[in-house]
């Protein structure tokens, strides 16, 4: 899977554990590799991955929750270029183990979430991970692409 990166940035406020924000981050996302960055007070978790297969709990969350439709507008509104989406979950909601995509961090009082994805094809990505519904069933589940 040459060309794939997935990389999600979350704030660590001073006021938070960074281990519950750790735990909102694996909720949807078994990342290869994490750090975390001083920013003045705060710190930024970034976790990173190069395979599309870090996103299967997500992949899986947004059937179990029924949440295909309103996903897919989300992450349609997120595409920045052919090979490039971003979105943002809501870190609380992720920690209770539920999808919300939000904004922005205005909308996570905590912050957000922020998750990038590079990929030669994001549509694809988009059609994988959330694909056209029907009365809330997926037409067709695509492979996921490599």
């Amino acid at each position: 899977m040459s060309g794939v990166k997935v990389t999600v940035e979350v704030e660590v406020r001073p006021t938070e554990s960074r281990e519950k924000v750790l735990k909102a981050v694996r909720t949807f996302f078994d990342p290869q590799r994490v750090r975390v960055e001083k920013l003045g007070e705060s710190e930024v978790v970034i976790a990173e991955s190069t395979t599309l297969a870090s996103l299967m709990k997500l992949h899986y969350a947004l059937r179990v929750e029924r949440i295909l439709d309103a996903a897919r507008n989300a992450l349609k509104r997120g595409i920045q270029s052919k090979n490039r989406l971003v979105f943002y979950l809501h870190k609380q909601a992720a920690y209770q183990g539920k999808v919300s995509f939000v904004s922005g961090d205005h909308e996570s009082p905590m912050g957000a979430i922020k998750v990038t994805i590079e990929h030669p094809d994001v549509k694809a990505v988009i059609d994988w991970l959330a694909p056209y519904t029907v009365r809330g069933r997926p037409v067709f589940e695509r492979d996921m692409p490599e």
